[in-house]
């Protein structure tokens, strides 16, 4: 019996072992290619056969779109946003994940530019329309996270905690993805002073009216 003979035979992956293994490997391409990358750059990236890839995923589209959920998954985000201390004060875990979304969405902003061209149009394919319902999953779990953050103050707040939540997500996104956005000067901080604060100087003994408050007439 030869040496070869006698080497232990490395067992076949699983169809799901393979697929994730794929995946896995097509996250890091997505980033430094975009969501222009060939079936040969990610069987090198694999270590597999260009044909493997046909055999797990019925086409490149397929394969892409799954890559591109694992690499915009928010869990990571959602996790650091449960991990806010509930008992520190409102401008402290309003920065605290202000900054967090910041990095989410500047750190992915060029998978999602790809993302949103793969689920509008009018033929939209099986994969692609998992896709857009994965990324509405996913902006509904942010909204819920960042709301149970604001949720303690309520009391202190004119409009509802879901209603800041999607405040702070607009300025957020406006930030990283307008043609005005400005990442670099406009932080957490800054965003945070925007939406508690607004523009206007206000005297510090000066109290805004809330919303159910009457102004008086003189």
């Amino acid at each position: 019996m030869t040496a070869q003979q006698r080497r232990r035979r490395v067992p076949a992956l699983a169809a799901e072992e393979r697929r994730a293994a794929l995946v896995a490997a097509t996250v890091p391409l997505l980033h430094r290619c975009g969501l222009e990358i060939s079936t040969r750059q990610i069987a090198q990236a694999a270590g597999v056969a260009e044909g493997t890839i046909f055999g797990v995923f019925p086409d490149k589209q397929s394969l892409v779109v799954a890559a591109l959920m694992q690499a915009l998954d928010p869990q990571p985000t959602l996790d650091a946003l449960a991990a806010i201390d509930p008992h520190a004060g409102l401008r402290q875990r309003l920065t605290t994940a202000a900054n967090l979304i910041h990095q989410r969405f500047a750190g992915n902003a060029h998978l999602m530019a790809g993302a949103r061209g793969l689920t509008t149009g009018a033929d939209i394919a099986s994969s692609a329309a998992q896709a857009r319902h994965a990324m509405a999953d996913s902006r509904e779990r942010q909204l819920t996270a960042l709301t149970a953050v604001i949720a303690p103050d309520a009391a202190k707040l004119r409009r509802s905690p879901a209603d800041v939540a999607r405040l702070l997500l607009l300025f957020c996104g406006a930030n990283t993805y307008g043609p005005y956005g400005d990442p670099e000067n406009f932080d957490g901080a800054e965003t945070v002073s925007l939406l508690l604060d607004g523009l206007l100087t206000v005297p510090e003994n000066h109290t805004c009216p809330t919303q159910t408050e009457t102004p008086k007439v003189p």
